[in-house]
């Protein structure tokens, strides 16, 4: 899937190795028994040095071990390592945290670190006891393979039902100094945009104020990662977690100013892309959906209305159809819970064929069904909803519904 530019920010290889100072690896230890010796089950995400933290969790009122422990870990605003599994969620265990620590632990005294230096996350199946002893195994080969380029077997590592890896990382200057920041995701389903809809790692050598990190973070997620609906579902175990290791040597971000504006386009940059990857890869997904909505009275109305469009299960059926049935984008419109007038909507339905209008003044509009199947036939699709004559705007990311999302989750356990 091709990456969408934003500000021209250059992207670069890497992921999460890409800043300075930070290496990572990934291997199968064996979580699973009988599972695929091919594909990782366990990550790490290490730094030369103490990093400024911060992160963000689901709010889901079922909240995975991992979590827990990762919120006293990064309670004074520090981290240095990552260690993350699939395969198993950690959720809903009596002995979670005392397994979660335990991670940290093993981590710990390979890295001649501090437990509490370690941000921990798990994904998978809920409410099976997670097996320790494969990971405490594994855990010296882990640390014996870090390597700047180990972002690709770590990034293989926390895929569950996703079917491509999905990483992005980009520089920017911050006065004379180049910086980079890069990230790695994992959501394929159980996403909806409630907090954080994902596990998402995020690496930057760019110096900064752990407090103005924290912003940054929270204000970017919930443009992006909070944007992103495949069935309507939250995760247990979401996180998204940002580390700063200020090795760009550039001089430190202590105040809202341009620079800080340019750090938080950079992130941007980095999730809103991995958002759209996430989105493109949902669950049996053909297509990726992008619903843009203009004209509101304010950003918040025409998030909602976005919003509304790509979590409506009929509408996304259509798109898997490639049915320019656009009654079910204004259903969807209507019932969003905010105050327009109807009468005031316009709706087009594009992609790289074409745009065609099929609402206009809230009523439909003649146009060739021919040609809007063209237009449908693409991999992306654009709906852009014209609610009024105001400056709010927003936009939200989704992906059809098909046949193979039941398949995949009739079957999730085996």
């Amino acid at each position: 899937m091709k990456k969408k530019d934003f500000k021209g920010f250059p992207f670069i290889e890497g992921g999460v190795c890409a800043a300075k100072g930070f290496k990572a690896n990934g291997i199968h230890c064996g979580i699973k028994q009988n599972g695929d010796p091919n594909k990782n089950d366990l990550a790490v995400i290490c730094a030369e040095k103490p990093c400024t933290a911060a992160a963000m969790y689901t709010t889901n009122k079922v909240q995975g071990a991992p979590i827990a422990v990762t919120k006293r870990h990064i309670a004074d605003g520090f981290a240095q390592a990552v260690i993350v599994n699939s395969v198993n969620a950690n959720t809903c265990n009596a002995d979670g945290e005392e397994k979660a620590e335990a991670m940290c632990e093993a981590l710990a005294n390979e890295l001649n670190l501090k437990p509490e230096d370690i941000i921990v996350a798990s994904t998978g199946v809920i409410g099976q006891p997670l097996p320790i002893e494969p990971i405490v195994s594994g855990i010296p080969a882990l640390v014996r393979g870090l390597s700047v380029t180990g972002n690709t077997a770590a990034v293989n590592a926390i895929m569950t039902t996703d079917t491509v890896p999905k990483e992005v990382a980009v520089e920017f200057v911050i006065g004379d100094k180049t910086c980079r920041l890069g990230g790695m995701l994992k959501g394929s389903g159980m996403i909806h945009p409630n907090m954080a809809t994902t596990l998402t790692f995020l690496t930057t050598d760019c110096d900064i104020d752990a407090g103005l990190l924290k912003n940054a973070l929270r204000e970017v997620v919930f443009l992006t990662l909070n944007r992103v609906s495949v069935d309507g579902d939250t995760s247990t175990n979401d996180m998204v977690c940002i580390l700063a290791n200020g090795d760009a040597g550039n001089a430190k971000i202590t105040k809202d100013d341009e620079n800080f504006a340019v750090f938080k386009d950079a992130l941007y940059t980095v999730l809103m892309n991995l958002a759209r990857m996430m989105a493109r890869d949902g669950e049996g997904a053909t297509k990726l959906i992008e619903c843009l909505c203009d004209g509101a009275p304010d950003d918040k109305t025409a998030e909602i209305v976005a919003k509304s469009v790509i979590t409506s299960s009929l509408f996304k059926a259509a798109i898997f159809g490639e049915d320019a049935n656009w009654g079910r984008i204004l259903c969807a419109v209507g019932y969003a819970p905010v105050d327009f007038d109807i009468h005031q909507v316009y709706v087009t339905i594009g992609s790289d064929k074409g745009v065609i209008l099929v609402c206009e003044d809230g009523a439909g509009v003649g146009f060739s069904e021919e040609e809007a199947k063209e237009i449908l036939s693409e991999e992306e699709i654009i709906v852009h909803v014209t609610i009024g004559k105001g400056e709010g705007f927003a936009v939200a990311w989704g992906c059809d519904l098909t046949y193979d999302y039941v398949r995949i989750n009739g079957d999730y356990r085996s």
